[in-house]
């Protein structure tokens, strides 16, 4: 009788030690886990309101979101019909223009401005940059071709420029991250 009480007391403690220890570990990796958390200064710039009023058809502006920089583009009547008459099968990267702007504001394009192979930022914002084939964006290190919605169409980026969360808060302000 003593030997099984003895084993049980021994048992309680072992677990209690355990315990102890698994807490005492914890508290200690906290500082270590918790620095892993953005800093609050990078938190405050999750999101960035842009006012794209001064912004003309034809025209392109570049802000920097989260350190990124975001394309946007007031695209001419032109541009959405050369992004709409171009056929799903011979993308790389399926995705029609309408999936890429958001209903009844098709004209603005919103895109992160990284190229989708090794990260380069590619060339088109300003009138005077090299556009590529298909008049949308250009990445000169390594000769991807995007269309005016942004779309890989030739080289050697596997994806569409990607497209970063955003909302219109009103017919002049954009709201993105």
């Amino acid at each position: 009788m003593g030997h099984g009480a003895g084993e049980t007391r021994r048992d309680f403690l072992q677990l209690t030690a355990g315990s102890f220890g698994a807490v005492g570990a914890g508290i200690a990796l906290w500082p270590f886990v918790h620095s892993m958390n953005p800093a609050k200064d990078t938190l405050a710039l999750s999101t960035t309101e842009v006012d794209i009023s001064p912004i003309r058809k034809g025209q392109s502006i570049t802000v920097m979101w989260r350190g990124k920089p975001v394309f946007i583009r007031h695209r001419t009547e032109a541009e959405i019909e050369e992004a709409n008459a171009v056929s799903i099968a011979d993308l790389p990267d399926k995705q029609d223009d309408a999936e890429r702007v958001k209903k009844d504001k098709d004209q603005w394009l919103v895109l992160v401005g990284i190229c989708t192979h090794l990260g380069c930022v590619p060339t088109g914002q300003k009138q005077t940059e090299t556009r590529g084939e298909f008049n949308g964006w250009f990445c000169p290190c390594h000769g991807s071709h995007y269309d005016t919605s942004g779309r890989i169409r030739k080289g050697p980026a596997p994806k569409n420029l990607a497209l970063p969360p955003y909302e219109f808060l009103s017919d002049t302000l954009i709201k993105i991250g």
